[in-house]
């Protein structure tokens, strides 16, 4: 049994990174081998509209054409049995790697037909694990859930499934007073991740944990 973990985020200790590390742990204590890839340290693009993927007879239907930095990735993805995304949210979606992955990862499997039916046949249990600035509350009233449920629905309706966990007012800079971040209060946030972020990675080595005592069922 294979867990992939996807990170989002360009940083390798940040809080996404974290998150995901305690799903694999996770996954791990129900047996399943695990690995953690970081996009940022792949080249590649996203989606070139070339496609290739809904071409009928064509040998790449069903899946991305282009090759490079991602396509050995894409086939790990296909072929795991538990796949955990991570992002943080930038400027109002995931991170731009992160929306590329998906695209090449999620738009070959999309058919052009009624309902928009899905190519895939794995038996993958997915997750997205975002991370953010915001609070709970101001989670709650703009629109950013929104698109947050949007995301999980296009890997629910294309892979089959998306559990989800959203953690909320982050903590950012080990010293704020070296960055313009006055919208913030450092010692909440301080205390937050204190207090705060433990139970939420202790969430994600659930999350894990869930996912992959499922898939070994």
């Amino acid at each position: 049994m294979k867990a992939l973990a996807v990170n989002g985020s360009p940083r390798k200790k940040g809080n996404t990174a974290l998150l995901l590390e305690q799903a694999l742990a996770g996954a791990g204590s129900k047996g399943a081998d695990t690995e953690l890839v970081h996009l940022y340290d792949l080249a590649y693009t996203g989606c070139i509209s070339c496609f290739s993927c809904k071409r009928l007879d064509g040998k790449s239907y069903g899946r991305c054409a282009v090759e490079d930095g991602l396509t050995p990735l894409l086939e790990q993805a296909a072929a795991a049995d538990v796949l955990v995304l991570g992002s943080p949210i930038y400027f109002g979606a995931e991170s731009g790697m992160m929306r590329s992955f998906l695209e090449r990862l999620l738009f070959p499997f999309a058919v052009y037909a009624p309902g928009y039916p899905s190519l895939y046949t794995g038996k993958v249990l997915a997750a997205f694990i975002w991370t953010m600035n915001i609070t709970e509350e101001a989670l709650a009233s703009n629109s950013q859930a929104k698109l947050m449920e949007r995301t999980a629905a296009s890997v629910a309706r294309l892979l089959g499934n998306c559990e989800t966990q959203a953690v909320c007012d982050t903590y950012q800079f080990e010293d704020y007073s070296k960055y313009m971040s006055t919208i913030w209060d450092p010692e909440a946030k301080a205390r937050r991740r204190k207090e705060v972020f433990p139970n939420e990675l202790k969430q994600a080595f659930d999350l894990g944990a869930r996912l992959a005592g499922a898939a070994g069922n």
